[in-house]
């Protein structure tokens, strides 16, 4: 089993904890899973990647029982997390991603009263078995009790998926307070002649950071000067460049409807909510209109 490292913990002096922040790091988050998954996505979606981590593990060494860093990679590591960053707003939580995402968990939670899914949550034995197949035994099921989840994962076969209606980000000075956004807050928003149910409303908070929320994690990493020093010192950013962003995390709010003919409505209220709550729309997109398919007429 793979335990995590924990910034702050006390160790024995014989421990190596070092050890502990190579696979899962605690203390500062550069650990080799997250080089792992960042080099296998982005040459699995066909995107750029500009961090190299070979040359971060050729020039790390161990100080104090800590991975500390040459200061002269700063820049790297920065672009390690910036990557980690784009990939969470251009694949992990894109729009049409998510809209999949929450099919398959609406499919999910309506196939459990027959499957039972929950019931393995305190059975490890068949806990772990648990995968993606499950996905195709409620398709290929004829069982009655399965008939809604069926029809929402050949929705999604047919790429009639949720519809995304639009989003905003929580404008900077509003994130500390932040509370998160409901369908029932977008509910209480809508004109008073739409009839919106709760049901007809999703709505997901998107946070997209840098590993440590709205601080900056390159803070918490220990850096030395050259191969030739053995002490360990942080590093302000301004001392780098002042190019770097000030602000380390977005908040994301979307909202979507599971029936796509109430998308005006919902986007109508969303437009409200912000009005009430910031006195602005602060969303950048317009609602999109769904196009009508041209009909040809047989000659």
């Amino acid at each position: 089993m793979i335990v995590a490292s924990e910034e702050g913990k006390s160790v024995s002096s014989k421990e190596k904890q070092f050890l502990y922040d190579i696979v899962a790091n605690g203390r500062n988050g550069i650990d080799v899973d997250k080089f792992d998954y960042i080099e296998r996505d982005t040459r699995a979606c066909g995107l750029g990647c500009n961090f190299q981590f070979q040359r971060l593990m050729e020039t790390m060494r161990v100080i104090d029982n800590e991975i500390c860093y040459r200061a002269k990679e700063y820049l790297t590591i920065h672009k390690l997390f910036s990557t980690r960053a784009d990939l969470h707003r251009t694949v992990y939580t894109h729009p049409k991603v998510k809209a999949i995402e929450l099919m398959v968990v609406d499919a999910l939670i309506k196939a459990n009263d027959y499957l039972q899914i929950d019931s393995l949550i305190n059975e490890p034995a068949q806990y772990w078995m648990l995968d993606d197949t499950i996905v195709k035994t409620i398709e290929t099921s004829t069982h009655q009790d399965l008939e809604e989840s069926r029809n929402l994962i050949r929705r999604i076969r047919r790429r009639d998926i949720y519809q995304f209606c639009n989003e905003f980000a929580v404008p900077k000075e509003n994130l500390e307070y932040f509370k998160n956004v409901t369908a029932q807050d977008i509910i209480c928003s809508q004109n008073s002649d739409a009839q919106l149910n709760e049901e007809d409303v999703i709505v997901t908070n998107v946070k997209i950071d840098l590993t440590s929320g709205r601080n900056n994690p390159l803070e918490r990493i220990s850096f030395f000067q050259d191969y030739d020093s053995f002490e360990k010192s942080h590093i302000k950013d301004d001392r780098i460049s002042h190019l770097l962003p000030a602000c380390y995390q977005d908040l994301i709010v979307r909202v979507y409807t599971r029936d796509p003919k109430l998308v005006e409505a919902v986007s109508n209220a969303f437009e409200n909510f912000q009005m009430k709550t910031y006195g602005e729309k602060t969303q950048v997109h317009a609602t999109p209109e769904k196009k009508k398919r041209l009909k040809y007429k047989e000659k």
